[in-house]
């Protein structure tokens, strides 16, 4: 980066330093990674000088024979990848994708059910702060209180009581299986959408370590980046009878120009997901996710339905005298980076909840193994014991720069 760090020596040192920070700490952010050195070139590309409203074929500016190329190509590769259908590269980010979603199959007021924010799910699956939960009529389901877990009869009575036009099935914080199957009969029986929210485990999908939503559900919305390892942005999968209304309902409903970058870099991320080696790092995910949990658990931490599945962790800090906001502050201190997270049933509030949220995507990028995880465990287990010793942080600190350096991280330079 020559050019910036003559041109604007201040964001030059602040990207440096980050870059030093992503390298140097262990990142247990569910929903970051690393992506390749090839998806960065791609999200920096000469493509960002373009504009192009519309689809390929069907523009509104000229010049846009190379663009139009590129996006079917990334279209191509996205239905292939999942079995869609119909699919759509160009929503911004996960939130508009799933607005343009429920765009394209509600009326204002109609029914929207999903996973309450408190439960794992996500703000924009009809929570009250945001616009889906203002726009549209919300129906939340839980978890059970003794499980951890969704209870799908639980979920078809209210489904059945209240009748909603969408049901979309998803989460953020939920360590467990998806049953989509069980999603899609609910949803047939009571004559609802079934929008499938993949944003966390579409990696884990197209790595064989998660069953897929289709053919269960009408629309899946998914991110590029989490466990899929691409760029910030999203794709829309759909069956094909409605593709136009998904279609209109991104440009011209939300959006105007997609972000061409963005989407070759989607592309890069899609081809780099089709390899027999990013099936070897989904399973690395799962298998990491287990090993970490067995090792916090063995330590006495109580985790949200006992365990997971899938590629993150929720652990419910009440029984260890400590606030996840505590915890998380501490563990960054010593280099181990992850996010304060509501649990089920949170006497807290969620700003200073009961709970953190672990994940694996990026430490399995970087190769490690379970042997690192269980090394993680045990330094999880020190600060947390000792949230506000200083030489205990900065010895942990030093000891995980250490174990960084070992397994490289795929796009950055090493020191």
């Amino acid at each position: 980066m020559e050019a910036l760090s003559k041109s604007d020596p201040e964001i030059f040192r602040l990207i440096r330093e980050e870059e030093q920070y992503q390298r140097d700490s262990v990142r247990l952010i569910p929903s970051e990674n690393y992506v390749s050195q090839a998806v960065l070139e791609a999200s920096g590309s000469v493509l960002t000088n373009k504009y192009s409203e519309g689809y390929p074929g069907r523009r509104y500016y000229e010049g846009q024979r190379f663009v139009d190329q590129i996006e079917t190509l990334v279209i191509e590769r996205a239905k292939a990848l999942f079995g869609a259908e119909h699919a759509n590269v160009q929503p911004y980010s996960g939130s508009p994708a799933n607005l343009a979603v429920y765009l394209a199959l509600m009326k204002p007021g109609e029914g929207l059910m999903g996973l309450s924010l408190p439960h794992g799910g996500h703000l924009t699956h009809g929570w009250n702060v945001s616009v889906t939960g203002m726009l549209w009529r919300p129906v939340r389901y839980t978890v059970e209180r003794e499980t951890g877990r969704i209870d799908y009869d639980a979920v078809r009575a209210l489904a059945l009581k209240e009748r909603p036009r969408v049901i979309v099935t998803g989460a953020t914080a939920y360590p467990r299986l998806l049953d989509f199957a069980a999603f899609g009969q609910i949803a047939r029986e009571v004559g609802a959408y079934l929008v499938a929210d993949i944003a966390h485990i579409a990696g884990l999908i197209v790595g064989g370590m998660h069953p897929g939503p289709l053919p269960h559900a009408d629309v899946v919305t998914t991110t590029t980046h989490k466990t899929l390892r691409g760029p910030r942005g999203a794709m829309i999968l759909c069956r094909k009878e409605l593709a136009e209304r998904i279609d209109r309902a991104v440009f011209p409903g939300l959006q105007g120009g997609p972000h061409n970058h963005t989407t070759a870099a989607i592309g890069v991320a899609l081809k780099e997901a089709a390899t027999p080696a990013f099936r070897a790092y989904a399973e690395r995910i799962v298998r990491n996710a287990r090993a970490l949990a067995d090792e916090l658990g063995a330590r006495g931490f109580n985790l949200v339905s006992g365990g997971t599945d899938n590629h993150l962790l929720l652990v419910d800090l009440g029984n260890k005298g400590i606030t996840g906001k505590q915890a998380a502050k501490a563990l960054d201190r010593a280099g181990i980076i992850c996010n304060y997270n509501t649990v089920p049933y949170d006497p807290r509030k969620p700003f200073d909840p009961s709970g953190i949220r672990l994940g694996t995507p990026a430490v399995s990028s970087r190769a490690m193994g379970e042997g690192e995880m269980r090394q993680i465990g045990r330094w999880i287990d020190e600060v947390v014991a000792r949230p506000d010793d200083a030489a205990l942080a900065a010895r942990i600190a030093g000891a995980v720069g250490e174990l960084c350096r070992q397994f490289p991280a795929p796009g950055l330079l090493r020191a």
